[in-house]
């Protein structure tokens, strides 16, 4: 029998097939244990017309931080729901982390809590996410020729 991917074979198998976080230039630094912290350094291409991050861009490092995290356990999960809750400013040249954890989990449905923070370990904003498990033990994306 074959052995399951590890966390880290799932999420590098997502991020070759995610081009959203691919083009926000975003890392991730750790994934398992139905976890994940990714990061991304606010851009110009990312400030609103206030000249700070626009919320959207710190929402996007958080739902993929989720996204990673509630794949990990080579499960396809996707996001039933979202909400944030935005603490203070990020601003140009910041490093954002979203650090994600799995906060609650019952049949299908799970939760999970991701924190934003800046590079002094402020936060930037909470975010929880619903996710909905579609498919047990699936291969990653790559793995299905999908």
């Amino acid at each position: 029998m074959n052995k399951p991917p590890s966390p880290r074979q799932t999420a590098d198998a997502m991020f070759a097939r995610d081009r959203a976080s691919q083009s926000l230039k975003m890392q991730i630094e750790e994934v398992g244990n139905a976890g994940a912290r990714l990061s991304m350094t606010v851009s110009e291409t990312m400030l609103n017309g206030h000249d700070i991050c626009h919320g959207g861009m710190i929402f996007a490092l958080a739902d993929s931080a989720f996204a990673f995290a509630s794949n990990s356990e080579n499960r396809v999960v996707v996001a039933a729901g979202c909400d944030i809750e935005y603490v203070r400013p990020a601003r140009l040249g910041e490093r954002l982390t979203a650090e994600c954890r799995l906060s609650f989990s019952r049949g299908r449905t799970n939760f999970f809590d991701v924190r934003v923070a800046n590079g002094g370990g402020e936060t930037v904003a909470l975010f929880r996410g619903r996710g909905r498990v579609l498919e047990e033990k699936a291969a990653p994306a790559a793995a299905r020729g999908k």
